[in-house]
C-alpha cells in the first residue's frame, strides 16, 4: 500500500536502486577472483571499490526514495534528484568495473582507449552525485 503512495519517481528511484545494489553485489565474484589469483593490489583495490561503493549508492538511493514524498516541493524538483541519483548510480555501475578490468583509475581525461569511458562514467556518477545532493539539500531546506 506504501508504494502506491509514493511519488512515481520514488518508484523509480527504488527500482533503479535495486538494480544498482544487485550488480554491486554481484562484482563480489570478479573481486574474490582477483584475490585468489593474486594480482596486483590496485586491481583487487579497484574491485573493493566497485563491489562496495555500488550497494553504498543504492543504498543512498533507497534512503532518498523514502523520504521524497515527504518533501514540500514541486514534482520537477523531485524528478531532478530521482533523476541524478539514478544517472549517477549508472555512471559509476559502468566505471567501476571497467577501471577494475582495464587497471585505469579514471581521474584523468587523458587515459588511453577504455580509460576514457571509465572517466565519463566517473564524471557522469560525480556530476549526478552533486546535482542530486544539491537538489536534495535544497528540498530538504524548504521543507523545514
Amino acid at each position: 500500500m506504501f508504494l502506491l503512495s509514493m511519488h512515481a519517481a520514488a518508484r523509480h528511484l527504488v527500482f533503479h536502486a535495486a538494480v544498482i545494489l544487485l550488480f554491486g553485489l554481484l562484482l563480489g565474484a570478479p573481486y574474490a577472483k582477483a584475490i585468489k589469483r593474486n594480482a596486483p593490489a590496485h586491481i583487487v583495490n579497484s574491485w573493493r571499490v566497485a563491489h562496495l561503493s555500488l550497494p553504498i549508492g543504492a543504498t543512498l538511493m533507497l534512503a532518498t526514495a523514502a523520504v521524497l514524498t515527504l518533501l514540500a516541493v514541486s514534482a520537477p524538483v523531485i524528478w531532478v534528484i530521482a533523476v541524478a541519483l539514478i544517472v549517477s548510480g549508472y555512471g559509476f555501475c559502468v566505471s567501476t568495473p571497467l577501471a577494475a578490468i582495464t587497471g585505469q583509475r579514471g581521474l584523468s581525461s587523458d587515459g588511453a582507449g577504455l580509460g576514457k569511458l571509465v572517466y565519463a562514467g566517473n564524471m557522469v556518477g560525480a556530476w549526478g552525485s552533486i546535482v542530486g545532493a544539491v537538489a536534495l539539500l535544497w528540498a530538504a531546506f524548504v521543507a523545514l
